[in-house]
């Protein structure tokens, strides 16, 4: 190494960006090379998201439909099958509520659940949910336990 070939340490050294609108001594001065006039050559322009060069944008094409049941309610489903193997991974005994199925991770603190009847029970459970399906209900009582509705 010596003086004639010096360099600084890679990329350390970053090229700068153009410096436009800085006046007419810099070459990039006057209209800061966004043309003449025109919504793109003004400040504060920003295209519409979904513009589509002054055609119909498409959620303008395409038809409305449906609508939406403002009181409708959803439940968190849980089926027999799943039920069965928290009883085989020995994470419930003998009960299900809402709190052993908040603590697997199966319903969140504010979900409605509803027993759902996948799957076969072999284990005598006593499970409360908010409702049951006829198929889950039938199950759980064939197997000896009982539904509570909460």
């Amino acid at each position: 190494m010596d003086l004639s070939n010096l360099q600084p340490a890679e990329g350390s050294v970053k090229k700068q960006g153009k410096r436009v609108g800085r006046g007419q001594g810099s070459g990039k001065g006057g209209t800061a090379t966004r043309g003449h006039k025109g919504a793109k050559s003004r400040s504060g322009y920003s295209k519409k998201l979904g513009f589509e060069g002054g055609q119909m944008p498409l959620q303008r094409r395409v038809p409305k439909f449906g609508f939406t049941n403002i009181n409708r309610v959803e439940y968190q489903g849980i089926n027999l099958d799943t039920l069965q193997q928290l009883v085989d991974d020995k994470k419930i005994k003998d009960t299900v509520d809402f709190e052993t199925l908040f603590t697997n991770g199966l319903a969140g603190k504010n979900d409605l659940v509803k027993i759902l009847g996948r799957g076969e029970l072999k284990a005598k459970l006593k499970v409360s949910a908010h409702k049951f399906s006829a198929s889950a209900k039938a199950a759980i009582e064939a197997a000896g336990g009982e539904a509570v509705t909460l």
